[in-house]
């Protein structure tokens, strides 16, 4: 994974831009030690016009506060001034193309699992980010091993929210991956069928028809949503039903999708070749309308970009 700079002019915090070095929190932040906090992953583009935008901006701020709400956290600003907020985040620190990260956390007061009156703070940072998984992967594509790790069950962490703590779980797979060798992690869910990266939704294609897993042990990600409508638009059919990794194995072709990886081939699980092992036509299909979208080149989804 590439590394990245962190460092911007200025970072939101809870209604103010404060300069990188004084964004700071307490040692006996509450979110610091017990895991619960809720966060975004959005990306900024330059559109083909010069004009730059956030990819589905509105949907990622409305995802940030309905993981709020199912952890019993009630995120202090509405949506309109935290969209605004991301826009500033970017022009102030003078950004073309970036990563924005959103975050909404519970600060230091009372300490305990059962601590109630924390204050909810909220701060959105944005830095330059290439891709999650290396520029060449998006050309060439990742190899995946199946982790000995599962994907903790619907009812144990309720993975529509995207909460901080629900990490834990893909930060140990993607170790134990590149441990050995792979590019990233693919894990199954508590039944034993394939659920997810360890920050990507899959896909696989298998004589022309779309398979993903269903939205129960996986993050409902945007641009998986995104990549469905990509495709049906394109005629393409799309199924969300559990499949087990031996299907996986003797697909056509593969890709991850997500904020971060954008759409990344799959070109190896288990040692296992997928297809040719090499980009496939519906996948390249896929990237090439959705970099169209990003930068504003396809008026059908227009609506998908919040300018700045």
């Amino acid at each position: 994974m590439p590394a990245n700079n962190l460092r911007s002019d200025r970072i939101w915090m809870d209604g103010a831009m404060v300069p990188y070095d004084e964004a700071t929190v307490h040692v006996l932040t509450h979110s610091l030690h017990y895991g619960l906090a809720v966060f975004e992953g959005m990306r900024c583009y330059k559109s083909d016009d010069g004009r730059s935008a956030i990819f589905r901006a509105r949907e990622h701020i409305r995802r940030l506060i309905d993981s709020g709400h199912i952890v019993e956290m009630e995120v202090p600003y509405s949506q309109e001034e935290l969209l605004k907020a991301c826009a500033d985040v970017v022009r102030i620190n003078k950004f073309a193309e970036c990563y924005i990260r959103p975050l909404v956390f519970f600060g230091e007061g009372e300490m305990g699992l059962s601590a109630r009156g924390n204050k909810i703070r909220v701060s959105i940072a944005a830095w330059p980010w290439g891709a999650y998984l290396g520029q060449d992967s998006i050309d060439k594509g990742v190899r995946l091993k199946t982790s000995s790790f599962v994907r903790f069950h619907h009812n144990s962490m309720m993975p529509a929210a995207k909460a901080t703590g629900h990490y834990v779980n893909s930060i140990l797979a993607g170790y134990e991956a590149r441990r050995s060798g792979y590019d990233e992690a693919l894990l199954l869910n508590t039944e034993g069928f394939v659920a997810e990266g360890s920050g990507e939704n899959v896909f696989v294609v298998r004589d022309g028809i779309v398979r993903t897993p269903p939205l129960t042990s996986v993050l409902a990600g945007i641009t998986r949503d995104a990549v469905i409508r990509i495709l049906r638009d394109n005629a393409v059919e799309v199924r969300e039903e559990y499949f087990a990794r031996d299907a996986f194995y003797i697909a056509d072709e593969a890709f991850m999708t997500g904020t971060a990886a954008e759409v990344t081939p799959v070109v190896e699980l288990d040692d296992r070749k997928i297809g040719p092992g090499k980009l496939g036509p519906i996948t390249a299909k896929v990237q090439q309308v959705f970099q169209a979208t990003l930068h504003g080149r396809d008026p059908r989804y227009r609506d998908w970009l919040y300018y700045i």
